[in-house]
């Protein structure tokens, strides 16, 4: 009770308003500023001073029923807090706590008292009159019929404290037991957080791998490849030996070559040195089929965004070079109200099916994974148009 103390005197305002709609004072426009005044502490402040007193009457409500409570899994402070239903029936739970409830036990308390004096009757007479607004008792001969009703009503004592008991634990329960719909939505919270952390630790062993190769086995190999042909400078043509060097410092070339495009396949350079404008642009440049690139970013998105981005536009083109025949693809991305959005549109012969192993699956998967999503278009005579969403925020 004493933690709903702060929510009564942020209704302050109310009460006074009471006294003065009571008294008569005719101030209509001090009147509505002290209800809109109210009105705006108990909806803004009440909920944190709600928050503490229902995490310690779900503790006292394993004391009338058994059954446990799962804590309240919350969504991070902010406006989706205040849109938590929970939070506002943790609020009436805290109003009722201020008005019903001590009301509910003051009735109890009359009653326990009236039960008691009942049975003493017959002892309090003679220090003076019992008076109960309708009988007055004044002789221990009156008293002795209420006295029996009194100790007979003694047995109830247990079942009335028991049944007002139940009662306010049965409204706790109802009002302060996280619904379906809220332990779903803190479920997704968590989801959607977990989610994040895991893409942000999947970015960055992305980056440790590429960096790794590019400046361990990479340099190494370079440093090999050096080697084999100073050797093979040194040994003569017509040498055993040279022929053996020279495949063996052809297979070095080919290797560095393979493993450098692996370490672009991983995290491109020209993405992580310049942005995603200029990574676009060299995927256009390196498509086989036209690309027209547009581009609208005001700043550069976040790491794995623009790393989802990427791989999702090369995917695309991808597939437009093998299955689409199409002859112009234009590449669009823009950032509106940190939503990044970017369209692969082809003029080839569409029927784009996820279900036929084209990679769009893939792809959709891997917009989600940031939290995004991926819409596709394509009608059987095309075009197709691929629009992934990913929020940057």
């Amino acid at each position: 009770m004493l933690l709903a103390v702060p929510l009564g005197l942020l209704a302050f305002p109310w009460a006074l308003l009471a006294r003065r709609v009571a008294a008569g004072t005719g101030q209509p426009a001090f009147e509505l500023f002290l209800l809109l005044l109210g009105t705006a502490l108990v909806a803004g402040l009440g909920p944190l001073v709600a928050w503490p007193l229902a995490a310690i009457e779900r503790v006292r409500l394993r004391l009338v029923d058994s059954r446990p409570v799962p804590p309240a899994r919350r969504v991070p402070f902010g406006p989706s807090w205040y849109r938590q239903s929970l939070t506002w029936r943790e609020l009436a739970y805290a109003v009722l706590l201020v008005t019903m409830v001590p009301a509910l036990y003051g009735m109890v308390a009359l009653a326990l008292v009236l039960i008691g004096v009942c049975a003493l009757s017959p002892w309090l007479v003679p220090a003076g009159e019992i008076n109960f607004g309708v009988i007055v008792i004044t002789t221990s001969s009156q008293a002795v019929p209420y006295s029996i009703a009194g100790i007979a009503a003694l047995v109830t004592v247990p079942y009335l404290l028991a049944l007002a008991a139940g009662f306010h634990g049965a409204v706790a329960r109802a009002l302060l037991h996280p619904g379906s719909r809220d332990e779903l939505h803190a479920e997704l919270v968590e989801v959607s957080r977990s989610r994040a952390r895991l893409v942000g630790a999947f970015e960055a062993e992305r980056r440790r791998i590429e960096r790794d190769l590019h400046d361990g086995a990479q340099q190494k190999l370079v440093g090999l490849t050096l080697q084999l042909g100073l050797v093979k400078l040194d040994l003569p043509a017509a040498s055993p030996v040279a022929g053996a060097v020279e495949t063996a410092h052809n297979q070095a070339k080919q290797l560095m070559s393979e493993l450098r495009e692996l370490i672009h396949g991983i995290r491109p350079g020209v993405l992580t040195d310049l942005g995603l404008p200029a990574a676009l642009r060299e995927l256009a440049d390196q498509s086989a089929v036209p690309v027209v690139v547009e581009t609208d970013l005001p700043r550069r998105p976040p790491e794995y965004i623009e790393a989802t981005t990427y791989f999702v536009v090369a995917e695309a083109l991808t597939n437009v070079a093998k299955h689409s025949g199409a002859t112009t693809v234009t590449v669009t991305a823009r950032e509106t109200a940190d939503l990044l959005t970017v369209e692969i549109r082809d003029d080839g012969r569409g029927g784009a099916d996820p279900s036929n192993g084209t990679g769009l699956t893939g792809l959709a998967d891997r917009v989600a994974v940031a939290g995004g999503r991926m819409l596709l278009s394509s009608p059987p005579d095309g075009p197709t148009l691929i629009r992934a969403e990913l929020p940057c925020a």
